[in-house]
């Protein structure tokens, strides 16, 4: 029996959704991996699964590309609320969150971001505003969780950082032990530009929770003000916060097709 699916994208940052909540869909670790790949089967960095919530209009699952279940995606969660076409609450694992369409985009409201070691979590207790650590010429990264963990790094040049060989050396250090989201940023007046290394997706054309965890560091060091303007290879996502309160989000979220797959 055929599953119909949704193919799309935020800022390039890509979804394969499928609507479970009429008729539950199993999907192991490899099954995800096969929808996932971009020669065999639909290709995506994220595998999204809608599921009835007790707590809220929906329940987002988010699965990366290499099958391993985490807790949040901003892009999707945007992709999800344009796909449900009114006001929603989602339900995940990293917290619920709150989206709404607008003139400007999709907004979505991530909730407070975590400062504390164990929220990242770290394996060991440190400044997560300033780690006193370095990883050859990446150094003091900030750490927050937005949902899900993220290192950012402050550096002179994004794109000069070979980030595709060390985004994996730092984000499986031992130090995390759950894995870790590395970001570079370099910012450029109200604007800053980011590159993301997320674990299980690699290097990505976007990535939401990146931005909102970029922004979140941009203000606590007092580099940028509220509301920033995060760069990526996709596109530009805006991001509101003040110390204190939620995150909000906001950018766009397209439709590319609608199909069928056996699972």
């Amino acid at each position: 029996m055929a599953t119909r699916f949704h193919k799309m994208h935020g800022l390039g940052n890509d979804f394969v959704v499928i609507d479970a909540r009429p008729q539950p869909v199993t999907l192991g670790a490899d099954r995800v991996r096969a929808i996932s790949d971009r020669r065999t089967g639909v290709g995506c960095d994220q595998l999204i699964v809608l599921e009835p919530s007790a707590a809220a209009d929906v329940k987002m699952r988010i699965f990366n590309a290499d099958g391993g279940e985490v807790e949040a995606c901003g892009n999707a969660a945007r992709c999800v609320v344009s796909l449900l076409g009114r006001e929603s609450s989602i339900e995940t694992l990293g917290g619920m969150l709150r989206g709404d369409a607008g003139a400007a985009g999709v907004t979505v409201e991530l909730g407070a971001p975590r400062f504390a070691a164990e929220d990242i979590p770290l394996a060991y207790s440190l400044d997560t505003r300033a780690l006193p650590l370095a990883w050859e010429e990446l150094s003091d990264p900030f750490a927050v969780n937005v949902g899900n963990p993220h290192l950012v790094f402050f550096v002179p040049d994004a794109a000069a950082v070979d980030l595709s060989r060390l985004g994996p050396l730092i984000g499986r250090d031992p130090l995390f032990p759950q894995g870790v989201n590395v970001n570079v940023a370099a910012v450029r007046g109200p604007r800053v530009e980011l590159r993301t290394w997320e674990r299980g997706a690699g290097l990505t054309p976007a990535c939401g929770t990146g931005a909102c965890a970029t922004a979140v560091a941009a203000i606590s060091r007092k580099l940028a003000t509220s509301p920033v303007e995060v760069s990526q290879a996709g596109g530009v996502l805006r991001v509101d916060w003040a110390p204190g309160g939620p995150i909000r989000m906001t950018g766009p979220a397209v439709h590319v097709f609608t199909g069928e797959i056996d699972l």
